[in-house]
């Protein structure tokens, strides 16, 4: 972790008055504590840098003062949610502090009426799901990690793999409370389905990754939960008919809650990690394919085109999981592959393309994996487009993974990132399609957004944070 900045002068300036306005105990800079609030879940520690004052406000009006006393000094201010993210997008690079919204942490409202949820920022996934469960209604989007924290979600337009189906988490934000670097409380939107009242500025802060202000609550649409789900598992023998299948699928009709293609590697490895089984060994390339419905009888016909379209492109089998112990046992291997590769992991990238070009994609990264001699495992959201490609400090051996020299994968970490992103530029795809640039994609946005493009956004950041204080350094400088 990268030592504190010389700017500690300009934070110690301040202290006393943030102090007065969150409480000495949620202010606080003590290295064992603080060193926590360095980093996200980005495996490489380099990048991580030691906050120099880490500040813990429990309402919007806190959040507020904070930010108008750091503003006057010109001290950054980094906001932190959860940290489950994967591109250092909450990392304090340019020192100042660390405002974590971990204390902004109820859910206010569940309107069954109107169905909407309002939540504060803090509110982790987890917990809010819950609450709307408990409330009748549910809540669709579904990003991996269940500890994210609700205002995060919105930073990064969080997605998931029921994105095709359902959208990312800006299909969902009817309203959000947003303090400005300036220090301003806004109140944007709001239990409304539709506005065309002026430009919609709550939609540039989702997606903005706390660059162009603090998001302490949210407004949610909900939905009716389906009565059924059922999970299918389709293997392959090869990856091109499997993915072949999944634009074959939607032209029948048939828009399912997610479509994921797996390798077989990587699904091993995790049934070793967590001790439970996949229903199958056969192929080398699986789709797994989540339905839901209103009623059983939609349900079975829904399966039913999903399992011709499959066996028309040659699947090696149908595998239905129709009851819940199953479909946990299914979904639990697929939500676990990263943490069962974790550790061998350098980067997952994040790069979304056309559906058509899935394929077309992924046999560029088996070439490149080839020539450079790298295990790169592949998976993702095959009927939007968005496919992970993990960058490996290891090799898949024997059923194991095994680690390999930092001299053997060091350099052509870097090469083998920017082939694909060049790749992705040619495919007509952006280089995230649901992690967020932050500070590790910024040095590859120009190779897919034209200058002019960076340049209308650097001028709105200009506008909402003239000093140039909130989350420095992420997206681009």
């Amino acid at each position: 972790m990268k030592a504190r900045s010389d700017k500690g002068s300009g934070v110690n300036a301040i202290r006393g008055a943030i102090e007065a306005v969150v409480g000495r105990e949620n202010a606080f800079s003590d290295p064992e504590k603080s060193c926590d609030y360095g980093h996200d879940e980005f495996s490489l520690r380099e990048i991580a840098c030691e906050p120099e004052l880490v500040v813990k406000p429990g309402s919007a009006a806190e959040v507020a003062e904070v930010i108008k006393i750091a503003g006057a000094h010109g001290v950054p201010v980094t906001p932190r949610g959860g940290a489950t993210g994967l591109c250092g997008g909450c990392v304090p690079v340019c020192g100042g502090l660390v405002l974590s919204l971990e204390r902004l942490d109820r859910v206010l409202e569940i309107d069954a009426d109107n169905q909407m949820a309002v939540t504060e920022a803090g509110v982790r996934l987890s917990a809010f799901s819950k609450a709307v469960e408990e409330g009748g209604l549910y809540f669709p989007p579904h990003p991996g990690d269940e500890s994210a924290m609700m205002g995060g979600l919105v930073a990064t337009n969080a997605g998931g793999s029921r994105a095709v189906k359902y959208g990312t988490i800006r299909n969902y934000v009817r309203g959000l409370e947003v303090v400005t670097p300036t220090g301003d409380i806004l109140r944007l939107g709001g239990k409304l389905e539709k506005s065309s009242t002026g430009y919609n500025l709550m939609h540039l802060f989702i997606g903005s990754e706390g660059t162009l202000g603090v998001v302490t609550k949210a407004t949610i649409h909900l939905i009716t939960r389906p009565s059924a789900m059922r999970s299918i598992v389709v293997p392959f023998e090869t990856l091109e008919p499997a993915l072949e299948t999944v634009p074959l699928i939607m032209k029948r009709g048939v828009v399912p809650l997610a479509v994921e293609f797996l390798e077989i590697e990587p699904i091993t490895l995790t049934e070793a990690h967590i001790r439970k089984k996949w229903p199958t060994k056969l192929g080398t390339t699986h789709l797994l394919v989540i339905l839901d419905a209103a009623t059983e009888e939609e349900m079975d016909r829904l399966s039913e085109a999903v399992a011709e379209v499959c066996v028309g492109k040659g699947a090696l089998d149908i595998f239905i999981a129709d009851t819940p112990s199953k479909q946990e046992e299914v979904l639990a291997i697929r939500s676990k592959i990263y943490d069962a590769i974790k550790a061998g992991t350098v980067e997952i990238l994040d790069i979304a393309v056309p559906r058509a070009e899935v394929a077309g994609h992924v046999r560029k990264v088996r070439e490149v994996a080839a020539r450079y001699g790298m295990w790169l495992p592949t998976f993702g959201h095959a009927a939007d487009g968005n496919v992970h490609t993990h960058i490996m400090k290891a090799r898949y051996e024997g059923g194991q993974m095994v680690p390999v020299p930092e001299s053997e994968w060091r350099d052509k970490a870097d090469q083998v990132r920017e082939e694909l992103f060049r790749d992705c530029r040619e495919r007509g795809g952006v280089i995230s399609g649901e992690h967020g640039i932050g500070l590790v994609k910024k040095p590859y946005l120009s190779l897919v957004l034209d200058e002019r493009q960076i340049e209308l956004m650097r001028g709105i950041k200009k506008v909402f944070d003239p000093r140039g204080i909130m989350n420095p350094g992420k997206i681009f400088d």
